[in-house]
């Protein structure tokens, strides 16, 4: 009997879960200038850099990779941090702003469905945002990463998307208003982007040593390193995600709000 109340339960609780990834999914596509600038500005940047960069011939400014191997798997990287950091921390602002959240937390619905149904979204969204630019590469000869690489490039695109939606939940608990929140955004992002060798390979070990203890130049390092010369797992760049993931969320926990701040 206990047993067919924990399955009835669990059956409940997968059902609302997958009606909130629904709705989110909904909302994203009902909104097609944002759905349309997500998806293509990655497409366009690659496809300008593989008129400007070589994507066969290997070099050791980039690590072994050829240059538009490097950017390709750069901006799959920049991708996730768009869907996952700076579009959710924006969203949950709007949203508490607008009141929506407050009515959220009135609903039956458990906050920590609510939370995950927004974390899958945004993983949902990477999946295609790499794919998307992966496919562009492939149109100018950049190579698909080998059998072996598949594994490592999973395991850290999941936990690059874990850690920085955490990262987004956060930020987002610490913005005053929804105004502010993409200047906020943007000046914690924009910065460790061009320092964490995102558009441009870092070489300064200094700028290196800080920056591997950020989360931006970690992701970027792991995933290289899964699809390059030597591949496997990049242990300690993962580290230093989960590390941010984990201090993400206890921010998060500690400080989110679901009202409003009063003016």
């Amino acid at each position: 009997m206990t047993s067919t109340v924990i399955q009835r339960a669990a059956r409940r609780d997968l059902t609302v879960l997958l009606h909130q990834i629904r709705y989110e999914q909904l909302t994203f596509w009902r909104n097609p200038q944002s759905a349309f600038f997500t998806f293509v500005l990655p497409v366009v940047v690659i496809a300008v850099f593989g008129l400007m960069f070589d994507g066969t011939t290997p070099s050791p400014y980039f690590g072994g990779l050829s240059a538009l191997q490097y950017y390709v798997t750069t901006l799959a990287a920049m991708s996730v941090l768009g869907s996952c950091y700076s579009q959710l921390a924006i969203v949950l602002s709007t949203r508490r702003q607008n009141g929506i959240l407050k009515r959220v937390r009135a609903t039956p619905l458990p906050p920590w469905m609510y939370f995950v149904g927004l974390l899958a979204h945004c993983v949902m969204v990477s999946i295609i945002d790499v794919l998307l630019i992966v496919g562009v590469g492939r149109l100018y000869n950049v190579p698909v990463p080998s059998a072996a690489a598949w594994l490592p490039v999973a395991v850290t695109l999941v936990l690059g998307s874990a850690s920085f939606c955490a990262l987004g939940f956060a930020v987002a608990s610490l913005i005053r208003n929804a105004e502010a929140a993409p200047a906020v955004v943007q000046f914690i992002l924009f910065p460790l982007v061009f320092m964490s060798g995102t558009y441009m390979p870092v070489h300064n070990a200094i700028l290196e040593n800080i920056t591997g203890l950020l989360p931006v130049r970690p992701f970027n390092q792991a995933l290289l390193q899964a699809i390059g010369p030597d591949g496997g797992f990049a242990w300690r760049h993962l580290l230093v995600l989960v590390l941010w993931g984990v201090l993400g969320a206890a921010v998060a926990v500690r400080r989110f709000r679901w009202d409003p701040r009063p003016e």
